[in-house]
């Protein structure tokens, strides 16, 4: 069975449990580590780009500093979470051309850099963002690789890849990951087949795959007599793949609710004019966020008012500008999409779905294999999915105007009391431009069940 420890993994000897800083795992009694996983010293490894481990927070798509889980049984926020993540790690993933002129490195920046890989995969897509590094058993980091979508090598098969490309040996090294490798044929063989066949001797992993058809790599790795050490960076681990863990964990899509509001809470002045409320960099970080969701979705009263194009521009500017992955474009409601609509020009796929039932919805999509759904608009939409609490996040772009009149930025949705209305937890906030921008989580687990039904990674 795997060993689980925390992300002390450079003390040689014993991590003692009251040193946890990474999940609920305080209550375990100390683990005795391999005094071998001591490999110190340098911190830097060859990618194709230079990529700082420890991404500065602010410049995170999901949250800043500690995304606010607390561990793998809670998927929401909580206001005593508060590990600042800029403070995590100093390495950087550097292009250099030979790793075995590098120094030896320790377990833990081992770990560092393979999440910095990691954030090199897309954040959108059926799979999550996996980072894998190899060390050889004096340390010497050997092999590389991140996930680079679904139907590519998977994170493991990339480090092996790269360290038989550079015939440099496998047999007896470590492999240091930031998901349980998986034990599943996909579009893709299983990580615990190449892992095995390559002499790997230990297996640190991050995060035990919460996926049922991916997961029992660790066993099936213990099994074939390799040394599995994990789960060691839950919450982190978790951080790196928010939507896509809590997708599978709540058998759904999360769903983001995405406003561009005046101070006084409008979306649109009495005469109907809304472009634009916010800044020019407000909506610049508006797209960046787009290029990494799944599907957006508007109702047929936004459509209808404001013709919007949903696409995810590299430049929010210019509307030719489009990033090179875009979002599945979701509209609601029962009148038909019009022939000029600009939803028929350059973008994602286009699909109408009937009706304004969230969880048909969420299903809906679901089967599509979308992990994350960012609703737009308008008010009517965003009341159901709040009415309905299938609502995981906020993304709030609020502009120094005032209207005092015009479109609420959304419905009564059923709340007559303060005491009924729900409470969110801030996660991130930031100043753009003249607006401010600030990023909102759910601070109790859904109430809604759902039937899993989002699939495995491949």
């Amino acid at each position: 069975m795997a060993k689980p420890r925390d992300e002390g993994l450079c003390d040689p000897v014993t991590v003692d449990a009251t040193l946890d800083r990474d999940s609920d795992l305080t209550q375990r009694a100390p683990v005795t580590v391999d005094p071998t996983l001591d490999l110190a010293s340098d911190s830097t490894q060859r990618a194709p780009a230079t990529v700082d481990a420890a991404l500065d927070s602010t410049q995170r798509d999901l949250v800043t500093g500690d995304d606010a889980i607390g561990s793998t049984q809670r998927g929401f926020a909580t206001a005593d979470d508060s590990l600042e993540l800029t403070q995590r790690g100093s390495l950087a993933v550097e292009d250099s051309l030979d790793l075995t002129q590098r120094g030896p490195v320790t377990v833990d920046e081992a770990l560092d850099l393979a999440f910095g890989l990691a954030q090199r995969g897309p954040a959108h897509g059926p799979n999550p963002r996996v980072g894998c590094v190899l060390l050889a058993p004096d340390g010497q980091v050997i092999g590389q690789g991140w996930h680079r979508g679904a139907g590519t090598p998977h994170a493991e098969v990339a480090a092996l890849n790269q360290a038989q490309a550079a015939n440099l040996p496998t047999t007896g090294a470590t492999a240091v990951v930031t998901l349980e490798p998986c034990h599943h044929w996909g579009l893709t063989p299983p990580c615990t087949q190449a892992l095995t066949a390559a002499g790997i001797k230990r297996v640190v992993y991050a995060l035990a795959d919460p996926n049922p058809t991916a997961a029992g790599g660790a066993v099936a790795l213990a099994e074939a007599g390799i040394e599995v050490i994990g789960p060691v960076a839950e919450r982190r681990a978790i951080d790196l793949n928010w939507a896509w863990f809590h997708a599978l964990s709540w058998g759904r899509p999360v769903v983001t609710w995405k406003l561009a509001t005046t101070l006084d809470g409008r979306i649109a002045a009495l005469d109907g004019s809304s472009q634009w409320i916010t800044s020019a960099a407000a909506r610049r970080h508006a797209h960046a966020n787009r290029q990494e969701v799944d599907a957006i979705a508007i109702g047929t009263g936004t459509l209808y008012a404001d013709d919007p194009a949903l696409t995810a521009r590299v430049d929010a500017t210019v509307e030719a500008a489009l990033a090179p992955d875009q979002p599945l474009r979701v509209v609601l409601g029962d009148r038909p999409i019009p022939a000029q609509a600009r939803l028929h020009g350059p973008g994602g796929p286009v699909i109408a779905l009937p009706g304004h039932d969230p969880a048909q919805v969420l299903a809906a999509l679901a089967e599509r294999q979308v992990r994350h759904l960012l609703i737009e608009g308008g008010a009517t939409v965003a009341a159901a999915f709040l009415a309905a609490d299938l609502v995981d996040a906020i993304d709030a772009y609020i502009a120094p105007i005032i209207l005092g009149d015009g479109t609420s930025a959304v419905a009564p949705f059923g709340v007559t009391t303060l005491a009924d209305a729900p409470r969110w937890q801030i996660v991130e906030t930031a100043q753009l431009g003249s607006d401010i921008f600030t990023r909102l989580r759910r601070t109790t687990a859904p109430e809604q069940s759902f039937t899993p039904t989002l699939g495995g990674s491949s």
